[in-house]
């Protein structure tokens, strides 16, 4: 946004409008500042139910946001809105987050960290995320691999995303090269022919009916659901991300 702001001190009263840097500013130690979350911030479950919700991450509710008095509101290019950031900023610094890999969701975490405070905390989480991924033991594969994320119309993963880079990090190759998340059909797909097809949890909750769904348009594809928490959420959920596609592919490689 082109914009700068500068704090004298740490802020005192947090909104934070994306679901995993939720989780993260929780995972830090700042439950006293948080004063605002969307309703899809849903973890720490036993933490989150106590906080203002504030809308969605796409339909903010502006006004009572504006009405918590927030001296920082952490956001995400992605996740949010262009237009509602716009209008958060005239009235509170908004910090946004910008992710597409492992290496810009560990410099967040240090920067959130830095932000807030809990500098020290941050590095700590982000060497602790580093040495997790650097434990695993995942082989390339050579699997081409369609990561669904929506139905009706069907959208995939594509490069230049998060998803693509956990992908990589799983052994698996993403099968369409089209940038961010593009629509495709029945045909596209049978094109594609990928060895590997897995449905996330979210934003779209596949399920198995949908399988059987795809399994007819592709026989010959191994077919799995997938947490998609594990793929998207770029904060201190990275912890467990690690030990999730070690044990995912190990399971997709025996068949």
């Amino acid at each position: 946004m082109n914009r700068q702001a500068d704090f004298p001190s740490a802020p005192k009263r947090i909104i934070s409008i994306v679901p995993s840097q939720t989780e993260l500013l929780f995972y830090l130690g700042l439950d006293e500042e948080i004063v605002g979350i969307t309703k899809f911030c849903i973890y720490p479950a036993d933490k989150v139910k106590s906080i203002e919700k504030v809308g969605g991450t796409k339909q903010l509710n502006i006004e009572k946001i504006k009405s918590l008095k927030p001296d920082l509101i952490i956001a995400n290019k992605e996740e949010n809105e262009r237009s509602q950031i716009e209008e958060l900023i005239n009235f509170c610094p908004v910090w946004i987050s910008d992710i597409y890999n492992l290496a810009d969701a560990l410099d967040m975490i240090e920067r959130v960290g830095a932000l807030t405070g809990k500098g020290t905390e941050a590095k700590m989480l982000s060497n602790q995320i580093t040495q997790q991924f650097n434990r695993i033991t995942i082989q390339q594969s050579n699997l081409k691999t369609a990561y669904f994320i929506w139905r009706k119309p069907y959208m995939v993963a594509g490069k230049n995303t998060f998803i693509d880079d956990m992908l990589r990090r799983c052994g698996l190759i993403n099968v369409f090269e089209q940038h961010r998340y593009p629509e495709i059909n029945r045909e596209r797909l049978i094109e594609a022919n990928p060895d590997v097809i897995l449905l996330s949890s979210e934003p779209y909750p596949f399920n198995e009916k949908h399988m059987a769904e795809l399994k007819a348009i592709v026989p010959k594809a191994i077919i799995r659901l997938v947490d998609g928490e594990m793929f998207s959420w770029y904060g201190s959920r990275l912890l467990h991300a690690g030990a999730y596609f070690e044990e995912l592919l190990a399971g997709i490689v025996r068949i």
